[in-house]
C-alpha cells in the first residue's frame, strides 16, 4: 500500500503520526502521553534570546521543505524512509505540509517541517547543522501558529530537547480532545 496524502492526513485526523522501521516498513502509532508545546510555556534562554536579536539567522518558511526533510533524516537512525519523504512532499505540495529553515550566509543550516490541518500544526522533525539554529526555527514557529489563530502545537513523543523548550505531556484523551476541536478551525500557515 502507497503512503498517499489522503492516508496521511486520516492517520494526524486519528490522532496518530508515521514512522519507518530500519526496514523501511511503516507503521501507524499514538503515544500516551501525547507531547505538546503550548505557546504561553515556550521556554526561551537568554542566550537564545540573543540569538535570535542579533539576526544570526535568515528565517523563511516553505522554501526548501525537501531540504529540510532530507536533512531531518540524514542521520545514523532515522524513521523518515524514502516512501516517507516521497508522501511528505507530496503533502507539502499539497499546501499540508510545511518547513520552517534558517539560513546562515544562504546556506541552509537548520529547519523544521509539519503538518497542519485545521488549527493543528502537528510538528514531525527538526535538524541543526549551526548551534540553535533549529531552536530559532521553533520560535518562529510558536510565533507564528500563535499569530495565526493555531491552537496545538503537537510534538508527539516526549524528549529532554522539547522538554527544555517548554513542552509537556498530556493524556491521549486530552490530546485528542483537543485535536477534534483544532481540526474545525480554519487556519492558514501559508
Amino acid at each position: 500500500m502507497k503512503l498517499t496524502t489522503e492516508i496521511l492526513e486520516a492517520c494526524y485526523r486519528a490522532g496518530a503520526f508515521p514512522m519507518a522501521d530500519a526496514y523501511g516498513r511503516i507503521e501507524f502509532y499514538r503515544s500516551d502521553p501525547r507531547s505538546v508545546l503550548e505557546f504561553e510555556d515556550l521556554h526561551v534562554p537568554r542566550s537564545l534570546e540573543r540569538v535570535i536579536r542579533k539576526g544570526t539567522f535568515e528565517l523563511r518558511v516553505d522554501e526548501d521543505f525537501d531540504g529540510v526533510i532530507r536533512a531531518c533524516a540524514d542521520r545514523e537512525e532515522t524513521w523518515i524512509s524514502p516512501e516517507i519523504i516521497d508522501a511528505y512532499v507530496r503533502l507539502h505540495h499539497a499546501g499540508k505540509a510545511h518547513s520552517v529553515e534558517a539560513y546562515a550566509d544562504g546556506e541552509l543550516a537548520g529547519g523544521l517541517y509539519g503538518v497542519t490541518i485545521g488549527g493543528a500544526f502537528m510538528g514531525e522533525s527538526m535538524f541543526t547543522r549551526i548551534r540553535d539554529a533549529s531552536k530559532v526555527c521553533l520560535v518562529y514557529l510558536v510565533n507564528r501558529l500563535q499569530e495565526r489563530g493555531y491552537e496545538l502545537l503537537d510534538c508527539q513523543i516526549q524528549n529532554p530537547h522539547l522538554a527544555r523548550l517548554g513542552a509537556r505531556e498530556i493524556p491521549e484523551q486530552e490530546y485528542l480532545r483537543r485535536l477534534q476541536h483544532a481540526l474545525t478551525l480554519e487556519c492558514s500557515f501559508a
